[in-house]
């Protein structure tokens, strides 16, 4: 399905291959696969296409580059969890897929072996695949944005923070400890 050119996309962008942005090239390649998604509508325009990641590695900018999934559009989404996991939705079909890295996927490899093995396997055969167990993130919102009170920059409202009556950024928020306990 992708080819060689679509590698040395990612590769131009990323700087070099390595098995972590070969775990994004493959996710991607099942987002294709499972969405039904077509050359034509590759890359993204806008946010008809949204990832969500669950990492902040290598494999993410196979996102960014072969899907047009990027944080600027807005239907890049990180949600780290530390895992190898993607989940992918087309607004224009409805559909959507969770690509979970296999466990165990490539242990005992060495570096180039396993990007080797990654390469020429099928995403099914690197990914459980399954259903998002999340609902499709709402479209990005344009927010009006407050000064903090401590540190005087300009933040978007759904940044600030209430502290002592007065709206403060998160960097600035001397936040209770017991929150989220």
């Amino acid at each position: 399905m992708l080819t060689q050119e679509h590698l040395d996309k990612v590769k131009t962008f990323h700087g070099h291959v390595c098995p972590g942005m070969l775990i994004g090239f493959k996710a991607v390649e099942g987002a294709i696969a499972e969405l039904g998604l077509s050359d034509e509508a590759l890359p993204a325009v806008d946010e008809e296409i949204v990832a969500v990641v669950e990492n902040d590695a290598c494999g993410v900018d196979a996102v960014q580059v072969l899907l047009g999934c990027t944080y600027g559009k807005s239907n890049l989404i990180t949600r780290i969890r530390g895992k190898m996991a993607f989940s992918f939705f087309s607004r224009d079909t409805g559909k959507s897929v969770r690509l979970v890295l296999k466990t165990g996927c490539g242990a005992g490899m060495e570096r180039a072996e396993l990007a080797d093995y990654l390469f020429s396997h099928p995403y099914d055969e690197l990914f459980d695949v399954k259903e998002p167990f999340y609902e499709l993130p709402e479209p990005a919102r344009l927010f009006k944005s407050q000064p903090c009170a401590v540190c005087g920059e300009s933040t978007a409202e759904f940044g600030l923070r209430v502290q002592d009556g007065q709206l403060v950024c998160r960097d600035c928020y001397d936040a209770y400890q017991r929150e989220g306990f």
